[in-house]
């Protein structure tokens, strides 16, 4: 059977708790020998490029890298011929969209004969998750995931896919989460990855208070507040986001073992200081290596490894 990762709502709880032990786990270094992984890029991105290629290495298979204006989807050809295209040579495909509905175009065409990972989209950045939880499981846990419950992890700023997939990957393991934003950069629920869904463990709140959100957390979670193509926006962005930026003083306010996470790339200045990024509280480095364990992890349960 194919398996694709799209979203972390969509992959059920035993499967989530399979790339996690995978992620870690001793393995085979010939699992995708003479398989090729398509790595289609439409946004650039340095961790997610570095921790794709070497976790298809580290499994025995080769990747090919595919940038927008290589491919071009909607513009050079469709998703649906790229689709089949890829699905004539490649077991794998590792795809960075501006749209989840492209990877929704790319799965109807591929079906069973294509398996498809969600690098990020508008919606949503399940790898990221998955790397975000093995950070925080390293930190509270001694690397387990389920450990995790009943910990409290504050998300301030801009709240994005990247804080929608955390969400729904923390609060599927019983962890409390709070949002931090303002209004119009609050987090949004429904859709196909929806941090608000009935009946997961941990709980969702969402304040517009930076002080409030991050108040006794063991985490604090931030983000650029400047996407690519936002760069128009990028001083309206600064006035309004100013009191949500992770700063020593921010943090203060947190448990006093707190940990601070950012999924790069940092903005320095911006939503996080210097001093807080570079400083004994920070796990990002610890997340950018748990970026290749995901994958692994990711490519292993894909791969059928149980």
């Amino acid at each position: 059977m194919t398996r694709h990762f799209l979203t972390v709502a969509e992959t059920p709880d035993e499967d989530l708790d399979t790339i996690y032990r995978l992620a870690t786990a001793p393995l085979d270094d010939t699992l995708l020998a003479g398989q090729g992984v398509a790595l289609v890029f439409e946004r650039p991105s340095l961790r997610t490029r570095a921790s794709s290629s070497s976790a298809v290495h580290e499994l025995g298979g080769y990747a090919t890298f595919f940038s927008d204006d290589e491919i071009g989807i909607g513009r050079r050809e469709s998703a649906e011929d790229v689709g089949r295209t890829l699905a004539e040579m490649y077991s794998l495909c590792a795809a960075r969209v501006r749209r989840h509905d492209t990877l929704e175009r790319l799965r109807a065409v591929v079906g069973e004969r294509l398996g498809l990972i969600n690098l990020l989209s508008d919606l949503a950045h399940p790898t990221q998750a998955v790397a975000d939880v093995l950070t925080l499981a390293d930190e509270f846990g001694d690397g387990d995931p389920r450990s995790l419950a009943g910990r409290r992890v504050a998300y301030v700023g801009d709240a994005t896919n990247v804080t929608r997939s955390l969400a729904v990957a923390l609060r599927r393991l019983g962890v409390h989460v709070r949002v931090g934003a303002p209004a119009h950069y609050q987090l949004s629920v429904g859709g196909g990855e929806d941090p608000s869904e009935d009946g997961l463990a941990g709980s969702l709140e969402l304040v517009d208070d930076p002080v409030a959100a991050v108040t006794g957390v063991d985490a604090v979670y931030t983000d650029a507040w400047v996407s690519m193509g936002m760069e128009a926006e990028t001083e309206q962005r600064r006035r309004d986001l100013a009191s949500f930026a992770v700063t020593s003083e921010l943090l203060s306010h947190a448990a006093s073992h707190a940990v601070v996470l950012h999924c790069l790339p940092a903005h320095r200045g911006d939503e996080i200081t210097d001093e807080v990024l570079d400083s004994p509280a920070s796990r990002v480095w610890r997340q950018v290596y748990h970026r290749r364990s995901a994958m692994v992890g990711v490519l292993r349960w894909m791969k059928g490894e149980e």
